[in-house]
């Protein structure tokens, strides 16, 4: 009896878990997938295609090849002209097409990727034919790095997991004031620099270093980006005392990993022409054919030619009392006439005319007159105006408190929670 009561107990369970499964699931729905939008686009709606510019790949042959016929890429290329120049895409760049779902997946949008948070959008879908600029929201991260010289500041940088433009930004902003040839091993820098990402994870390149310190032989060489004009809108960098960096001619040609082989010498040997004395008026700056040589300050190129032992050259007037000389060349990239700023790339370091070995031979002319660029007493910069140096204290103050500290005082809460230490 008790045996047949347990097994009525047990299927009237069984009878009732399954119409509750049966209940239960009956009452689930299957929700639909959410649509994904893409540049205001919802992708559904269209065939995505994603593919690289090729080597000689141009913006009509993309489209013909995607069912857009000449006479519409002309149409197209005319009308958003002023916006978009479609001469100007590059192979290797990535772009993104979205065609119709249709039998004849006919290209309907063109967006081309400048860079990962960049894009210019050709919509050519409608009779209206529109180009437009998008930019993906990022997130800037402050961070800091610091490091001690063992052999020279890219290969120390290197060694923080950081990459090579942030070292190059580090030698434009101690360019005037730190020969980088001279770094001694023990010398230390820290910096506050910015990150960018897309998403809260993707990379999306650096910012702005915002502050910096460079120890050099015992010293603390500081600098800190400030605009001081806010109409003009221009950073600069100052150090602690409100002393503008940037002077107004850099110390070298060559950024860093250079050697100066041979200096300014009216009575100096040449190994070239014998061993005879015949006089030196630059300044060697060796180092490896291909690397950049820059304008040592902004102005004219007067010449850019090729001529005798010079070999290939460039020649750039500043202003009426100075001019400066680059020669033996590998190849020049700037034309006569040309106007460039202090910093810019103007050539490559060669062997061309005569030379011994891959060098820039840096001459400086004042007055007309070729002199040691070593032992003049230069310009510097316009330093801060009276006015603007207690606002650049105040500004100052917070971030030379955290690049000896490690981090800001607490009554400046809104830029600690931006920071992220490496």
């Amino acid at each position: 009896m008790k045996k047949t009561i347990l097994l009525l107990v047990l299927i009237i369970s069984f009878s009732s878990c399954n119409k509750n499964k049966e209940k239960s699931t009956s009452t689930i729905k299957k929700e639909k997938p959410k649509p994904v939008y893409r540049y205001g686009y919802k992708l559904d709606d269209f065939k995505v295609i994603q593919d690289t510019i090729k080597s000689g790949e141009s913006f009509g042959a993309i489209l013909d090849r995607h069912h857009v016929f000449y006479p519409k890429i002309n149409q197209i290329a005319g009308s958003i002209k002023e916006t978009f120049d479609v001469r100007r895409v590059r192979a290797g760049k990535p772009y993104t097409i979205l065609a119709s779902k249709d039998s004849t997946e006919k290209a309907q949008i063109f967006i081309y990727k400048h860079d990962k948070i960049n894009a210019t959008i050709v919509d050519f879908k409608d009779s209206i034919i529109t180009a437009t600029r998008h930019k993906k929201p990022i997130k800037t991260v402050l961070k800091t790095a610091q490091g001690i010289i063992n052999s020279s500041l890219s290969v120390t940088i290197d060694s923080l997991g950081l990459k090579p433009n942030l070292t190059w930004t580090i030698a434009d902003i101690y360019a005037w004031t730190l020969d980088f040839y001279k770094l001694q091993k023990g010398d230390s820098f820290k910096f506050t620099y910015e990150e960018k990402f897309i998403n809260d994870t993707i990379f999306a390149g650096y910012g702005e270093v915002k502050s910096a310190v460079f120890k050099h032989k015992g010293t603390n060489l500081f600098a800190f980006r400030f605009v001081a004009d806010s109409i003009k809108g221009i950073p600069e960098y100052y150090d602690e005392e409100g002393n503008m960096l940037r002077s107004q001619f850099l110390k070298s040609p060559i950024k860093f990993q250079y050697r100066i082989s041979s200096r300014y010498n009216l009575r100096r040997r040449i190994a070239y022409y014998g061993n005879r004395i015949k006089p030196h008026r630059g300044t060697d700056f060796a180092a490896n054919i291909g690397t950049p040589i820059i304008a040592t300050a902004s102005g004219t190129v007067t010449e850019s030619t090729r001529r005798g032992g010079n070999g290939k050259f460039v020649k750039i007037k500043h202003n009426a009392t100075y001019s400066t000389q680059y020669l033996h060349m590998k190849n020049r990239k700037v034309k006569k006439g040309q106007y460039v700023k202090q910093g810019d790339v103007i050539g490559w370091v060669g062997m061309t005319g005569n030379t011994g070995g891959p060098h820039v031979c840096y001459r400086f002319w004042k007055n007309g007159r070729e002199v040691d660029p070593f032992k003049q007493k230069l310009p510097a910069a316009e330093p801060l105006k009276k006015s603007i140096r207690p606002r650049y204290f105040e500004f100052m103050k917070p971030l030379k408190y955290q690049l000896e500290n490690k981090m800001l005082p607490v009554k400046e809460p809104e830029i600690i929670e931006s920071i992220a230490q490496n």
